[in-house]
């Protein structure tokens, strides 16, 4: 659902955030991520002994500080996780508002239709939907035609035909019949429609951990295991060496080192990601495709609909010798005013731009008959008076020029094989026993798929177009385009084969489809992308849906996809990189009063080992609520190789997170000694 994207810092969003930090606390919630689940247990511990130094007289106001920071970063953390999912509650919200008022007739056993809510429609159930009504749910049209307005799903302000068989029967609960009637056979029960998915997913709480995710969290529960471990040890190690080090200054060494930043922000990273895809418009099944799709190095598309309009058009008149150009091009304006084909259209747009008329202008010959297009004739034109018309394939009206008692031009012969040779369609127009010329049909480049297809070449993914047209055409095309490889004249079959073969040979493989015949390949590929308005049986067989039915919006996923990867990437290279400053921070605090050889490691020169230590723990607090807005809004993704990626990786967020820590916990060092903290 296109809806206008949130501001991260609106009050209302902040307000329910911070209240989620606090209810996030409950440690049935905080188990969830581990690493942060150790940083309230050993807050909880620092906790108790600062309350304990109340009453003994310890060290109450330092221990207490350190407390207070350590709780501080928790809240942090759960409050960046808590903003992305606010976020899409935001957006939920109007959906579940327009799911629950929802109606439908029903049509019941007896012919008769009931209305009733859509929330007790079932799958099979059949709803007879009208002018101006809206579609009470996702299901297929059975029986008529409709013109159907989508801007509550899509945002896309023009309307879209709906209709029964083909591979545009598909629709969804929430658009709107402007005008037609139609019979939809409802295809999800309540909780299963794209509704549903669309709430689930925007509200965050229920999304499933991608494999990365998994992969990552288990590193981390390592680290920690590790820092841990070492922390106990050094316990031992510091009484051995005779330097007394309390237990609220251990805790603060373990959640510095600990990889807190990455462990804060890693909830937060995945939500985003998610929201950012439904932004596109697009309802991912699975989070394992989402990350598949920055991986991706095949991508498969058909040609008609992704790569091209769709319908070929008229480009250009070419007359036969002798043959005047304003007579053939009127000859084929006549010939294709009955003709409500794509192609008989824009014959027609083409043939007023050449005579340079008005449409209010052309009118058909009083008394004149229309012969429709039909696959026996492969033909069509005018009758009137004495005169015959038809425009049609080159063999078609050879014949029929033929039965008139002339022949074919040797120069139109060759016109049309030219034209054929170039991957166009030549369509010849005569009258009677005379050929006037020839019509040239050429596949129309969808608007920037070139721009769009170099931009996948600079990714390093290879793009493959798939076309039932000839070798000749489907060349062509692939030129025109740039597309990396192509195969013509497919079968449905050949589609799942070349996934198979590509993943055999150790590729990741994205497709794309919308009809019936593409569901065993979408079921095949690692990222199978279904068109909303397409067959039920590509929407079930895909992991994600394109609510927009734009096929050339691939390259958006697979963009999403390497962000989030990037993303997550970059923030764990800051987070490990910015333990090393903290080390130096705590370790030389520790260890340099009783040997004063170790003092070489206070590299930053602080104040004093209290000064140090508070100021590493307040630094490790502050710093994730300093990247929540790189988290949610991701690091931005530009095509390039693997080892620039790493070298920019490295450099940014490696040399950042070394080089910051050290800035920020020399100032926090020099405010607290200023005002005599501890």
């Amino acid at each position: 659902m296109k809806e206008k994207k949130l501001g991260l810092w609106q009050s209302k969003l902040i307000i329910q955030a911070l209240q989620d930090s606090v209810r996030k606390l409950d440690p049935r919630i905080m188990i969830k991520n581990p690493v942060m689940f150790v940083v309230e247990i050993v807050s909880a511990i620092t906790l108790g002994i600062a309350i304990d130094d109340l009453f003994t007289g310890g060290a109450f106001g330092f221990n207490a500080q350190i407390s207070i920071w350590l709780w501080f970063t928790i809240l942090f953390a759960n409050f960046a996780e808590a903003l992305a999912e606010g976020q899409g509650r935001a957006q939920a919200e109007s959906l579940k508002k327009t799911r629950s008022e929802a109606v439908g007739k029903r049509l019941r056993a007896d012919g008769g239709i009931e209305t009733v809510s859509a929330l007790v429609l079932r799958k099979g159930n059949v709803v007879v939907v009208e002018d101006g009504e809206p579609i009470p749910g996702d299901g297929e049209v059975i029986e008529g035609v409709a013109l159907v307005d989508e801007s509550a799903i899509t945002g896309e302000s023009a309307p879209v035909i709906r209709e029964a068989g083909g591979d545009r029967s598909g629709v969804t609960g929430g658009t709107r019949v402007l005008s037609g009637k139609i019979k939809i056979r409802i295809t999800a029960n309540p909780g299963e429609t794209f509704f549903d998915q669309m709430i689930d997913m925007v509200e965050s709480a229920k999304r499933q951990k991608t494999p990365n995710e998994k992969a990552l969290d288990i590193l981390l529960i390592g680290l920690t295991a590790t820092f841990l471990t070492v922390v106990v040890t050094l316990k031992f190690f510091a009484g051995y060496m005779m330097v007394s080090v309390s237990i609220p200054i251990l805790v603060a060494l373990l959640v510095c080192l600990m990889p807190t930043t990455i462990g804060g922000l890693l909830p937060a990273i995945g939500i985003a990601g998610m929201d950012r895809l439904l932004q596109h418009n697009f309802i991912a099944m699975s989070g394992r495709a989402v990350e598949a799709a920055g991986d991706v190095d095949v991508v498969l598309m058909d040609k008609t609909g992704t790569i091209t309009l769709g319908n070929r058009m008229a480009t250009e008149f070419l007359p036969a010798d002798e043959v005047r150009e304003k007579d053939f091009i009127n000859a084929a304006l006549l010939a294709s005013l009955a003709d409500e084909t794509p192609e008989g259209r824009s014959i027609v747009v083409l043939a007023k731009e050449g005579l340079g008329v008005r449409g209010r202008d052309i009118r058909a010959p009083e008394g004149a008959s229309f012969s429709p297009f039909s696959a026996e004739t492969r033909m069509s034109g005018i009758d009137w008076d004495s005169r015959h018309i038809r425009k049609g394939a080159a063999d078609a009206i050879k014949n029929f020029v033929m039965d008139q008692g002339g022949t074919m031009p040797e120069k139109v012969q060759q016109i049309v094989a030219a034209v054929s040779k170039e991957g166009s369609t030549p369509l010849v127009v005569a009258e009677d026993s005379t050929v006037l010329g020839v019509i040239r049909l050429k596949d129309v480049l969808k608007e920037g798929i070139n721009e769009r297809l170099a931009q996948i070449r600079r990714m390093g993914i290879k793009s493959v177009m798939i076309t039932g047209d000839n070798p000749l055409t489907a060349a062509t095309i692939a030129a025109e385009a740039g597309v990396g490889d192509f195969v013509a004249e497919a079968k449905p079959s050949v589609k799942l084969e070349l996934i198979r073969k590509y993943q055999t040979d150790g590729h990741l493989v994205a497709m794309i489809g919308d009809g019936t015949n593409d569901a065993p390949a979408l079921a095949q590929a690692d990222v199978a992308v279904a068109m909303n308005a397409g067959t039920q049986a590509a929407r079930e067989a895909a992991n994600i849906v394109d609510l927009d039915s734009n096929p050339s919006k691939l390259l958006d996923i697979v963009e999403i996809g390497k962000q989030i990867l990037i993303t997550r990437g970059a923030l764990t290279t800051f987070s490990v990189a910015n333990d090393v400053a903290k080390y130096f921070a705590i370790l030389p605090a520790i260890f340099a009063t009783q040997y004063p050889l170790l003092r070489v490691l206070d590299i930053m020169h602080l104040a004093s080992p209290q000064t140090a230590v508070l100021s590493a723990v307040i630094f490790n607090a502050i710093i994730i609520p300093l990247l929540i807005p790189l988290a949610l809004r991701g690091v931005r993704y530009r095509p390039t190789t693997v080892s620039a990626l790493l070298r920019r990786n490295l450099l940014i967020y490696g040399l950042g997170g070394l080089l910051v820590p050290f800035i920020g916990i020399k100032t926090l060092d020099l405010v607290i000694a200023a005002l005599n903290l501890v």
